[in-house]
Order: structure tokens, then sequence, then C-alpha cells
């Protein structure tokens, strides 16, 4: 980590929902915030659901999100190393953001080092146990027959069957209290990740933003999103900070 320099965390835009004029207004927002941050920042990480949809053909992206990604492409060329890891609306990225970019996308929640601190990180779809649809769906929606199957859709067609199964994915799975030793981040967290040497456990996916001491050692932090809290998470090489908590 370098002097000097603060790590940042955010997730959960969801760009392209639930209209284009709520969407632009959203992305013109993070553009501006991510400009703030350039003088400042090392590293900034995408935690998963940047876009409520995004599928690569093989010559074709969604249109939009000119902004922010001529933005993201400034902030890789001035030498500010860009991490993405893959949520649940976003699933189908696969190369673009890497090449056009330069970021490192991550694909299953890892373990960090970031200056003295563990970490681990993920969008965090998956950690309710007791999800097994979602576990079947997601199943199904990694499964490169089906990609290839849904390539070959016409993209104007294709785009709006998956905002349309988008949107009634995020009306389900969208933000519900948190709910402290009831939370299934919480249960999972307590059940796979404790006693393992880690500081912080960093979570997208859930739209609340939390800071929760698991013990007196790790905390978890669930960053909200930028649909309605506009929470993001900064670590200046000692501690991380949560703007927009609701929980210390």
């Amino acid at each position: 980590m370098e002097p000097g320099k603060n790590i940042y965390f955010l997730s959960d835009a969801h760009l392209g929902s639930p209209d284009y004029k709520s969407s632009l207004q959203r992305e013109k927002r993070l553009v501006s915030f991510l400009k703030q941050i350039q003088s400042s920042a090392s590293d900034i990480f995408f935690l998963g659901d940047l876009f409520d949809f995004w599928f690569e053909y093989r010559r074709v992206v969604p249109r939009g999100f000119t902004r922010l990604l001529g933005t993201l492409s400034e902030l890789s060329d001035a030498g500010i190393r860009l991490h993405y890891f893959t949520g649940n609306h976003d699933i189908w990225l696969f190369d673009y953001l890497e090449n056009e970019i330069g970021m490192t996308v991550y694909r299953r929640p890892a373990r960090l080092t970031l200056g003295q601190k563990e970490f681990f990180l993920a969008h965090g779809d998956g950690f309710d146990e007791t999800d097994h649809r979602f576990k079947i769906i997601k199943k199904i929606f990694t499964c490169r027959i089906l990609q290839w199957g849904f390539s070959r859709l016409h993209p104007n067609f294709a785009i709006w069957l998956a905002h349309s199964w988008s949107n009634r994915s995020r009306e389900k799975h969208g933000e519900d209290p948190f709910r402290e030793e009831e939370e299934p981040m919480v249960k999972y967290a307590r059940k796979h990740l404790l006693n393992r040497g880690y500081d912080y456990l960093i979570f997208g996916h859930r739209h609340c933003p939390v800071n929760y001491p698991l013990d007196d050692h790790t905390r978890l932090i669930i960053l909200g999103d930028w649909l309605t809290h506009f929470s993001y998470a900064m670590f200046d090489g000692d501690t991380v900070t949560l703007v927009g908590n609701k929980l210390q």
C-alpha cells in the first residue's frame, strides 16, 4: 500500500435500472465521486453489481455507461489499480473490462493482504445458506452452454429479457433490515471465516451499509449501495471507515 494513499470499496450501483433518467443521475454522481478520490486513491475495489445487467457478446457490449467507463479508463491510465468482483447481476462479465480498462476481475471471493491487514472480499451472493433456489439459479447462469445459447439471441430481446429478470431479482433480494445475529452474512462469517486471521470481511449485495464487530479482532463491513445510500468504505492503512454506515 502506498504511503499517504487510501483504498476505497463500493458496490451495487445497478446502473441501467430502473430507467435511463435515474440511472444517468446516479452514474454522474458516481463519476463525480471517483474523480474526487482520484488524487488520494491507490486502489478502488468494486464489489459487484455495478451494472444491473451486463453481457458481453463477442463484438458487442451493452449500450450506455460511457461516462463511467471513460472515467475508469482515466483512473487506470493514471496508475490507480482497479479491482472488480462480479456479482449476481453482472455474472456474465467476461474480459471487456480487463482488456479495455485494465481492471483486475475476480469471479470468486478472495483473501488479500492490504497494508498490514488481512481482508476477505466478496460480492456476498450465495452466503445465505438457506437459499437453495438461488444456488441452483447461479449454477445455471454459470453454465457455458446457457451462456452460448443466450449469446445467440438478438441483443434487443436478450437485454430486455435480462433487465426484466434483474428487476424481479433485485425486488426480492434487495435491502432488508440488518438483523445482527440473524443476518445470513453474519451466520456465514461466524461459521466459515472467524479465527482465520481476518481483520475485515467486506461484502456488497445486501444494499444496507453496516459496520459490525464479529469479535474483538474481525469486523464485517456491508457496503450498502449507490441506489439510495451512496455509501462506500475507505481503508487508510490502519482502519476501514464506512461512510453512510448504520452500525459502529
